[in-house]
């Protein structure tokens, strides 16, 4: 016959082992959590670097033509790695060549939509690309006075953006699965290239 001591210390490391065995299955199953939430966090400050440069609005690193290329995946082809797609790149430069200020807002439109085509992911990232969309329509809305010309403007320049049907389901998926209710960024201008630094 086991003495109560012998049995009680069994029970007290079966019991141990119990708890054990679920921390360590609590562990585990939030380790996913932890590195999505990781890389959502990652991502989201990405975004919101994410900056258009002098350079990029004076046409200093201006990509060469991808041609067909252009089209096959949805995130096309940034040869330049500014974030803009280079057959999107070109056309702002040859529908604007001689206004810095309309290339600046209009390349900044498309570094957000490119954000939308490319880092989404989940509902944060999806905020952080939608506030930046935000930011770049406002400064669009700033070249003109007219808002019937910004808006035509900021079509112009989606529906060449979105020129696929595989770019357009894509980003309509994305607001389908991601979209919440967000604010602005606080404390960032609306335009990364401020107008009134540029000449013409």
């Amino acid at each position: 016959m086991e003495q109560p001591k012998k049995r009680l210390k069994k029970i007290l490391l079966w019991a141990a082992g119990i708890v054990l065995a679920a921390y360590a299955a609590v562990v585990i199953y939030r380790i996913p959590h932890a590195v999505e939430k990781q890389k959502t966090a990652e991502v989201v400050a990405k975004i919101h670097a994410a900056k258009l440069t002098f350079d990029d609005v004076i046409g200093k690193n201006l990509p060469p033509d991808p041609g067909a290329d252009a089209d096959k995946t949805i995130e096309g082809v940034d040869a330049n790695n500014n974030g803009i797609r280079d057959d999107v790149e070109l056309a702002i430069f040859k529908q604007y060549p001689n206004s810095a200020k309309t290339r600046a807002a209009a390349l900044q439109y498309a570094v957000a939509l490119q954000i939308g085509l490319t880092q989404v992911f989940n509902s944060e990232t999806l905020v952080a690309m939608a506030q930046e969309m935000t930011r770049a329509t406002l400064c669009l809305g700033k070249l003109d006075r007219d808002i019937k010309v910004s808006i035509q403007r900021k079509d112009a320049l989606e529906k060449f953006i979105l020129n696929t049907d595989s770019r357009k389901n894509e980003l309509e998926e994305i607001y389908r699965k991601y979209m919440v209710s967000h604010g602005d960024v606080e404390g960032k201008s609306d335009c990364d290239i401020d107008p009134t630094t540029l000449a013409n």
